[in-house]
């Protein structure tokens, strides 16, 4: 997260800003208490495949930065969830000149992450997860979901607060180290 500060001719007061946009759903989350470590990554990219991409890309490095190293098993399972989630975004939540939302959430006691993507598009929603059924053989497509549902401890999606589109979440607990 990149910083700026300023400083107020009037006081001398020093304030930080961020130039990271809120979480569309940031507002409803709780806050933790202030002795737990967790780890929180989100950021907006663009609604093409490149952006998936990237999405995935980033999400790789700062699970490795927090200590989750690339190649071990909880590493990859987490990284192929945010690509199916995110290529699901672009593929089904596309609307144009919208981007799509990424949300990390690493929290260390529980050994659990939470990857949220969320787009803008509403009329387009996934199954709900008891209702998820598997594609026709001879489909080239439709699979994207049963990994995340194979992968992850529970997933699930809900509408925007507050506006168009939709998340689709997925938590993954993993036994202590």
């Amino acid at each position: 997260m990149r910083h700026h500060w300023s400083r107020y001719a009037t006081d001398g007061t020093v304030v930080g800003m961020t130039s990271q946009l809120p979480s569309p759903i940031s507002a409803s989350r709780p806050t933790p208490p202030s002795d737990v470590l967790n780890h929180i990554f989100e950021m907006r990219f663009t609604s093409t495949p490149r952006g998936a991409r990237l999405a995935r890309r980033l999400a790789a490095h700062r699970l490795d930065a927090w200590g989750m190293a690339y190649g071990t098993d909880p590493h990859e399972e987490i990284v192929l969830i945010v690509g199916e989630l995110t290529a699901n975004a672009v593929r089904h939540g596309h609307v144009p000149s919208r981007d799509f939302h990424l949300l990390l959430h690493a929290s260390e006691p529980a050994r659990t992450v939470r990857i949220e993507v969320t787009d803008t598009r509403t009329e387009c929603t996934p199954p709900e997860p008891d209702a998820l059924t598997a594609p026709d053989p001879q489909d080239t497509s439709g699979r994207g979901l049963l990994l995340v549902a194979g992968l992850a401890t529970r997933w699930g999606w809900h509408l925007r607060p507050g506006g168009s589109g939709k998340t689709v979440w997925a938590e993954c607990v993993f036994a202590a180290r």
